[in-house]
């Protein structure tokens, strides 16, 4: 197992960037894919059209998001913590993913650098 800590710059306010993030219909505009999701502690979520399914674990709004991604039959849970700090360009996000399968590794972090975070940042630039 292993852990992935990274810090994104989003070109959009805190608070944007958390409804972006718990909004079954923001989340489909900037993922272009069908998308589930409730800002609501114990539901569970489904983006990009059930390619990455879990758990929703807490909510603070405009400030922290942390979920359970599931992997299978794995022993400890896969936690992501997503936190959103104002920045002078807009939001930090903080993101910190623990308990990531090893042979999933490298495609979780190329899915966070290059479509997850990748389509949310393009989706406030243009």
């Amino acid at each position: 197992m292993k852990d992935f800590k990274k810090y994104y710059i989003i070109p959009a306010a805190p608070e944007e960037v958390y409804l972006a993030l718990t909004h079954p219909l923001t989340l489909q505009a900037w993922t272009g894919d069908k998308a589930e999701m409730s800002a609501e502690p114990g539901t569970e979520f489904s983006l990009w059209d059930g390619s990455i399914v879990g758990k929703n674990l807490e909510f603070e709004e405009g400030k922290m998001i942390v979920q359970q991604w599931y992997f299978g039959d794995q022993a400890a849970p896969s936690i992501v913590t997503i936190k959103l700090h104002p920045h002078k360009y807009g939001t930090s996000a903080e993101l910190r993913h623990l308990n990531i399968p090893d042979e999933d590794f490298e495609d979780i972090q190329d899915g966070w650098d290059n479509s997850y975070f990748a389509s949310l940042i393009e989706f406030y630039e243009d």
